[in-house]
């Protein structure tokens, strides 16, 4: 006997750690379509997995319209078809290569940083060695006055 499972908007929302508003605001944008009883919402299993798939979409760079796109084209299909799997490779080769670029935006960033950090270290470091030298000096002259 194949039960069909129904969530609420809470047990979504806990389940995923988002906002009921989260889930509101994704229904607002097409990409949830729950059924109704009075005011009530109730979502269905493919719409805890369309949750599920928004959320890594997110992780992962995706757009909610990249998002809905993809989920629009699985739609006109029983179970997807060559259209969507190759915009999903396109958009997953994207979303690579601008993480790439992160990333060396990422490591050129740092060794800015790392050039910056060395050279306030190397001028501290010489305004220390001066401040103790004209400080032994004050500590020098007052005798080198007493001796003569």
């Amino acid at each position: 006997m194949d039960i069909k499972k129904t969530y609420s908007i809470s047990e979504l929302a806990k389940e995923f750690d988002v906002t009921t508003r989260s889930v509101r605001f994704y229904e607002d944008q097409g990409l949830l379509h729950p059924t109704r009883r009075g005011q009530t919402r109730i979502f269905s299993s493919k719409d805890r997995v369309r949750l599920k798939l928004i959320l890594r979409g997110k992780r992962m760079g995706f757009s909610l319209a990249e998002t809905k796109e993809l989920f629009d084209l699985w739609d006109e299909t029983l179970s997807g078809n060559e259209k969507q799997l190759l915009l999903m490779l396109d958009t997953l080769a994207r979303k690579r290569a601008q993480l790439e670029q992160q990333k060396n935006d990422i490591a050129q960033a740092e060794m800015e940083m790392d050039t910056a950090e060395a050279r306030c270290r190397e001028a501290l470091a010489e305004l220390q060695k001066k401040k103790r030298q004209q400080a032994k000096a004050k500590k020098e002259e007052p005798e080198s006055i007493e001796q003569k």
